[in-house]
């Protein structure tokens, strides 16, 4: 008797069968379905609790780091005004040319970030898709319903002729 199954767990079963019904099947997988997803949830909110702590500590570190950085840079302008007056130039000099170094840089960063600035698209798309938001929303019957999808072709999105599309 290699395959024997047990009669004593009879829970489920329909009166007079072997086979549980339909419905207890049904509601068996849904509760282990409820189960396993109440499970991966737990699991989810560990592992993102975990990591948003080590998140948390890596941009704190980054940001003494940054602060450190920034300091170390203005020693390192002051070194060099005072390298200068090494050279023989009056302090104020020295430091006058740092200083008008520094500003040159700013001001040439400052433009580039500002051409990036200028060259970024709009997102026209969402623009469009929110334009007709309107009109999307407003209920009419099923069937007597006209829009036009729009079609993305080459990176272009392009709209169809109203009557190709019935709701």
């Amino acid at each position: 008797m290699a395959h024997s199954v047990s009669s004593t767990s009879s829970a489920g079963r329909s009166a007079g069968t072997d086979d549980p019904s339909v419905g207890a099947l049904v509601q068996s997988a849904m509760a282990d379905v409820s189960t396993l997803i109440r499970s991966e949830i737990e699991l989810a909110k560990a592992e993102i609790s975990r990591s948003a702590k080590k998140a948390g500590v890596s941009v704190g570190l980054f940001a003494v780091a940054g602060v450190l950085l920034a300091f170390a840079g203005i020693y390192l302008f002051v070194t060099l005004a005072e390298f200068l007056t090494w050279l023989g130039l009056p302090r104020w000099v020295s430091y006058l040319i740092v200083t008008v170094l520094l500003l040159v840089v700013a001001g040439i960063a400052g433009l580039i970030g500002l051409r990036m600035v200028k060259k970024i698209d709009k997102p026209e798309r969402t623009m469009e898709s929110l334009r007709e938001l309107p009109e999307v929303m407003h209920r009419e019957a099923p069937g007597q319903r006209r829009r036009a999808l729009p079609t993305v072709n080459n990176g272009r999105v392009e709209r169809r002729d109203p009557d190709t599309y019935l709701v």
